[in-house]
């Protein structure tokens, strides 16, 4: 037997990400008390994102599932739907293509991103509801939340934080977390 409530649901968990305050491609990413150093686009934060701008979007972004290197990281338990990266995993980000701004499968000959990186950056890599749900060509793709690069050097458009950051973070995410860039 169900049991009754009030119909109002808990509201969903909030993570807030908010410029530095001397560096607009740097961020504080608040979650749970805490606060960590994040790295967002080159161009800082706008207002209306646009393919190839280098900015991260301010918006309320709802966190879909996200990938994950098995074979070079464990993460802690989450209630967040992860899928193991395959050497043959892209997400397309050529605004006139039919996946634009979606998963694909190499070889693609549009522009797109390889999720199986050398680098590290999407060895845990989350996917944040951006024009995804409803898209429109050119308003930017692969907004994500992935780690981060050495030094905290700015991203295409993502919201990076540290592998350790990552660990405590994703402990508590779930499928409509909000991650609000503002």
């Amino acid at each position: 037997m169900r049991k009754k409530t009030s119909g109002v649901r808990s509201p969903k968990s909030t993570i807030v990400v908010r410029m530095a305050p001397r560096d607009r491609r740097r961020a504080l990413v608040s979650f749970g008390g805490r606060t960590e150093q994040a790295a967002i686009g080159r161009s800082g934060v706008t207002a209306i994102k646009r393919e190839g701008d280098g900015a991260t979007p301010r918006a309320s972004m709802k966190l879909i599932g996200g990938y994950m290197r098995r074979d070079r990281i464990s993460l802690p338990p989450t209630c967040l739907p992860m899928r193991a990266i395959r050497r043959d995993m892209l997400w397309c980000d050529d605004p006139g293509h039919a996946s634009y701004n979606r998963p694909a499968k190499a070889p693609l000959a549009v522009s797109h991103e390889t999720m199986m990186r050398d680098d590290g950056l999407y060895d845990v890599c989350l996917v944040m509801d951006w024009n995804i749900l409803c898209r429109r060509r050119n308003a930017g793709s692969a907004i994500f939340f992935h780690l981060i690069r050495p030094g905290y050097e700015p991203t295409q458009g993502c919201v990076a934080v540290s592998l350790p950051a990552m660990k405590r973070l994703i402990r508590h995410m779930r499928r409509g977390t909000i991650v609000k860039v503002v």
